[in-house]
């Protein structure tokens, strides 16, 4: 299964979670924001949110600083 992740292609072995792929970019505890195929998904249903091929993630965190 492949899924672009910020634009960035990744190949799973097996079944992916969103929680998953924004594993593969940040390990913020908070700050972050995720969308699956334009869709923003609460960050409670990340786990349980499966990913099939194809589908494209978009992960923000947030920044701080002046």
């Amino acid at each position: 299964m492949t899924v672009v992740v910020n634009g960035e292609p990744h190949v799973a072995a097996g079944p992916m979670s969103l929680a998953d792929a924004v594993a593969l970019l940040t390990a913020a505890p908070t700050g972050v924001a995720a969308a699956v195929n334009g869709e923003v998904v609460r960050r409670a249903a990340w786990t349980s949110t499966q990913l099939s091929d194809g589908d494209e993630i978009e992960v923000v965190t947030a920044v701080q600083g002046g």
